[in-house]
């Protein structure tokens, strides 16, 4: 029997999580890093992530995983429980 290859990634157009908590915690560190007057690209270096990595993050297109977000709140300046607070805001405004 012969082996198959090991094919590394997702497929093409699947997903692993949901668009609207993607999106919302996007914009919610964007609101607060604008706050703060930090570019993307600082805010990046801050939390020791390639910049275009921070856009994914805030355009929504890659959900982080919970080390990330502690880096990111971190780099903000803030607890990762107002990150999440702020998450929240911005998904209630989605859903309305």
């Amino acid at each position: 029997m012969q082996k198959r290859p090991i094919q590394r990634g997702r497929p093409a157009g699947a997903t692993t999580f949901e668009a609207e908590p993607a999106r919302a915690f996007g914009a919610a560190v964007r609101a607060l890093r604008t706050e703060n007057g930090v570019a993307q690209e600082a805010l990046a270096y801050l939390a020791g992530i390639e910049r275009s990595h921070m856009g994914k993050v805030e355009r929504g297109e890659h959900m982080p995983t919970l080390a990330l977000i502690l880096k990111i709140s971190r780099a903000l300046g803030c607890s990762s429980a107002e990150l999440m607070a702020e998450t929240e805001r911005h998904l209630a405004a989605f859903e309305s």
